[in-house]
């Protein structure tokens, strides 16, 4: 089991915590995030696109020009899909693209994205997240301890914490309920409390 420093927000050493192995030390398999990955982006999209087809369109009933003497090609109907602002054949309608991911291969992709931060020496265990809302006293936080864009995980969600990071762009707080593959890849590094980490061993570990 890994030994790792516990710091406090100015960088330095505060306690140590052991981190589990069979989470956050496992072997990384690029697939298995791209799987999960694909799954979460799938999930959200909205999934509203939508064409008219010839019988939503405006228009319609007159016939556009005589059927002959014209030299163009017979027409019953300015909704045809051949009209210029006519429907349109095969268009996108409304869908569902989410679909379901087995429970086993979400909580594998957590801990491969935690073993591949704790790999590159991405992973920050940090004593305690706490803050009494301001904004820039927390920018000026994550600017000491040298991080440009994290994903922040506490046990629980601290309400004054959580008004300081919202205005933050590049840093995302949740519990570990809000824990997510994407999310930790994206903002390239995790910043833990010492709290979460039985939390999230008990949320993605393998007995579980």
């Amino acid at each position: 089991m890994a030994t790792v420093d516990v710091l406090g927000w100015d960088k330095k050493k505060v306690g140590s915590v052991d981190l589990d192995p069979t989470v956050f030390a496992i072997q990384v398999k690029k697939e298995i995030l791209q799987t999960v990955v694909r799954w979460q982006l799938a999930c959200r999209r909205q999934g509203t696109h939508k064409a008219k087809t010839r019988g939503e369109v405006s228009g319609g009933g007159k016939k556009p020009f005589k059927q002959k003497g014209t030299g163009n090609a017979r027409q019953g109907s300015i909704r045809s899909p051949l009209m210029p602002g006519g429907g349109i054949t095969f268009g996108p309608i409304p869908r569902d693209y989410s679909y379901t991911l087995p429970k086993k291969m979400k909580r594998l992709g957590l801990r491969t994205a935690l073993s591949f931060l704790q790999k590159e020496g991405r992973l920050l265990v940090v004593d305690k997240m706490d803050s009494d809302g301001k904004t820039k006293d927390l920018a000026k936080r994550l600017t000491g301890l040298g991080v440009s864009k994290a994903v922040m995980i506490d046990a629980a969600v601290d309400d004054g914490f959580q008004r300081a990071s919202r205005n933050l762009a590049k840093y995302r707080y949740y519990s570990v309920d809000g824990l997510n593959v994407y999310d930790l890849l994206k903002y390239d590094t995790a910043i833990i409390t010492k709290d979460s980490v039985a939390k999230i061993v008990e949320r993605c570990g393998e007995g579980k």
